[in-house]
């Protein structure tokens, strides 16, 4: 396993001063971009319809192609489209087919029949997840070494400041006017990514598998040939299970606590947005100063703790104030806490062999985000929303427990120098 280690200090007009760095930051944007409309969207549309949580809580199971991924990544590897190159032709093809499929998703009923629904939004995530792998996969190939710190800062913040303005607008547009208006809007904004798919610069092919078997074969290989591997496999399944639980739910319980749609998308989502901004930014500010380890320490307790403060909103119901300082400070931890786990990730993959790599990595990692939405679902049902978040922090432990008794491992990781293909 080797570290690649990220440039310290990304500014934003770095960051649009390069073609090669606007197109990770605007591609970044269109793998965010449907997130956020088969997850906390759809669950605000579904507690319209009147689901119970238990039911919302089951229909995030749609989100499985995120984690399965790893599956057909190899393909995307070894069968480039005839057009585009090796990877903007899979790109553009996955943005065309996930704009499809959100004008389909406009036209369903879930008062009518969730099926409708459940094929649509389940054709959205494995689109997207398609794009998740080719858009990595580029970011991937046109990144020197000496980019791949801002190749990061670009990618975070497309990522995250698109993903919460597709929700932002979901959410007013279906309050004023429906929800078949505010998807079909954003089919059409889909679309605009297109563009800068089209004009993203070109990649030069580091590694090409000579067949699908080696695709395979060869990245698991290198990716668990060594004995800490299961060791690293197993704290970035946990580091994030917490922060993945608490925010499982959180459009239902905002809901439910009394905020309306509006709210959520004028006041909530861009405190949101801000929060996990100003945790990107500080956390990779703070990474060059702390390293991998002290950082993981450090940020994987803090997200543990500021779940509790969702407690406070619990108790207390329909607060503005306590609203705001949970919401900001949650999401800040949170995207620390990712900052770290991204950090430890490509730690972990061999440059040769990243985009399987990353991509069967992250599906560990979003494994618990993607498997606890019955259980979410039903504590919040049956225990509250109190219990609910004391849960949350409960189940971060196991993973801050497994970073402090692997810390002489992962701080051997900083250690090593970034291996390049040959």
């Amino acid at each position: 396993m080797s570290v690649t280690r990220a440039a310290p200090g990304a500014r934003l007009s770095d960051l649009l001063a390069s073609p090669k760095m606007l197109a990770i930051l605007l591609l970044a944007g269109a793998s965010g971009f449907p997130n956020q409309l088969t997850e906390s969207a759809l669950q605000a549309w579904l507690k319209d319809a009147g689901l119970s949580n238990t039911a919302i809580g089951a229909m995030t199971y749609v989100a499985l192609p995120y984690l399965l991924k790893p599956l057909w990544a190899p393909l995307i590897d070894r069968y480039p489209l005839p057009f585009l190159g090796r990877r903007r032709g899979w790109i553009l093809a996955m943005q065309l087919a996930i704009a499809a499929s959100l004008a389909l998703l406009a036209f369903q009923s879930p008062v009518a029949s969730l099926t409708g629904v459940t094929a649509c939004a389940a054709a959205i995530v494995f689109f997207s997840a398609t794009q998740d792998i080719s858009i990595d996969a580029y970011r991937t190939d046109v990144s020197l070494p000496s980019e791949r710190g801002l190749a990061a800062a670009a990618a975070n913040l497309g990522y995250r400041t698109v993903s919460y303005g597709a929700l932002a607008v979901a959410l007013i547009v279906a309050d004023h006017f429906g929800w078949r208006p505010a998807y079909l809007i954003l089919a059409a904004a889909m679309l605009l990514f297109c563009v800068a798919t089209l004009y993203a610069p070109s990649t030069q092919n580091r590694y090409q598998p000579r067949s699908l078997r080696e695709s395979v074969i060869a990245p698991l290989r290198e990716l668990l040939g060594t004995p800490s591997a299961l060791t690293f496999i197993v704290v970035v399944l946990l580091f994030k299970i917490g922060d993945a639980f608490a925010n499982k739910l959180f459009t239902p319980f905002m809901m439910d606590v009394g905020f309306s749609k509006t709210d959520l998308g004028v006041i909530i989502k861009p405190l949101f947005t801000a929060g996990s901004l100003v945790g990107s930014v500080l956390g990779g500010v703070l990474m060059v100063r702390l390293g991998l380890l002290r950082s993981m320490l450090g940020f994987g307790v803090l997200q543990a703790l500021s779940n509790l403060l969702y407690c406070l909103l619990a108790a207390a119901g329909k607060s503005y104030a306590i609203m705001v300082i949970a919401v900001f400070v949650e999401h800040m931890a949170a995207a620390l806490g990712n900052i770290a786990l991204v950090a430890l990730i490509m730690a972990l993959c061999d440059v040769r062999y990243s985009a399987f790599q990353y991509a069967l990595l992250s599906a560990i990692a979003l494994l618990p985000r993607y498997s606890l939405g019955y259980p979410a679902g039903w504590i919040a049902d049956h225990g509250g929303w109190y219990l609910y978040f004391v849960t949350s922090f409960a189940i971060a432990l196991p993973g801050l427990a497994m970073v402090w008794l692997t810390r002489a491992r992962i701080g051997a990781l900083e250690q090593l120098r970034a291996r390049e293909p040959p």
